[in-house]
């Protein structure tokens, strides 16, 4: 290879490398790409509302009190969707699975935990009037709802409730509702199709003032207690699975519209 031949060779790799180089360090465009992509998912409600949700469902979003005013409709769709449905119906999938590997003693001490709004029963008829969520909590109107005994059962929920039941399991319920709301409770369970629970334990005079964590933490301890084994927790908030006396397996209901603490 002659001297000019290398030279003209050189010049054309030096040419090529030049090339890659400078598309490698000068990206402008797709800098302005990205920042566009990101500008538009914030813009985005539906986008911006599945991602709020999901941290609401993995506790990250922490103590809230309302929805964000733009995910009002996103709340609603979901509640009344067939996604809601589906989200549960996984739900029930894994409860069942842990429940039909649990061996059951015999003795009437294997147990199964349910809270009840928004995991036995819904209130959706009641959050659909007053706008799923993006209000504060009006506890008036809400008492009111509550003594009417008309909210339905979550499909899912019921089918667990019946099939831990023909597996053996002793059904406790506990829920947030107050001692003088027991027979409007009573009355609903029995409306949506719910009975022969073990105990329904509701809030009496001295849990005024404890938090929902350990309201419900105190009361599956004396369950405990009582001999009990708790293997399975459902509920819809993370206040009804956290804190002490836990079961073995806790499962988490979807609830966009409320936290409790």
């Amino acid at each position: 290879m002659d001297y000019s031949t290398r030279i003209f060779i050189i010049l054309v790799i030096s040419i090529q490398i030049s090339h890659i180089y400078s598309q490698s360090i000068i990206q402008t465009p797709l800098e302005n790409n990205r920042k566009t992509l990101i500008r538009d998912i914030t813009d985005d409600d539906e986008i911006f509302c599945n991602s709020w949700k999901f941290t609401v469902e993995t506790n990250d979003a922490g103590i809230w009190s309302r929805i964000p005013k733009r995910c009002v409709k996103f709340v609603g769709d979901y509640m009344l969707g067939i996604r809601y449905a589906s989200d549960s119906d996984r739900v029930l999938d894994s409860s069942l699975s842990f429940a039909r590997n649990v061996k059951i003693a015999g003795d009437g001490k294997d147990a199964w935990v349910f809270d009840i709004d928004e995991t036995l029963l819904s209130n959706v008829p009641y959050y659909q009037l007053h706008g799923f969520g993006s209000g504060l909590f009006d506890e008036k109107s809400f008492d009111e709802w509550v003594d009417l005994a008309e909210a339905p059962a979550l499909p899912a929920s019921l089918k667990l409730f019946y099939e831990l039941k023909h597996l053996g399991f002793k059904i406790i319920l506990l829920t947030g509702r107050s001692e003088f709301q027991r027979g409007a409770t009573e009355k609903n369970l029995l409306f949506a199709g719910y009975d022969d629970w073990e105990k329904l334990c509701l809030r009496d005079d001295s849990d005024i003032g404890k938090n929902a964590t350990l309201y419900k933490s105190g009361r599956r301890q004396l369950a405990e207690e009582e001999g009990y084994r708790i293997h399975g927790n459902s509920g819809d908030q993370w206040s009804d699975l956290l804190g002490f006396a836990r079961a073995t397996r806790s499962f988490k209901l979807p609830n966009p519209m409320y936290y409790i603490a």
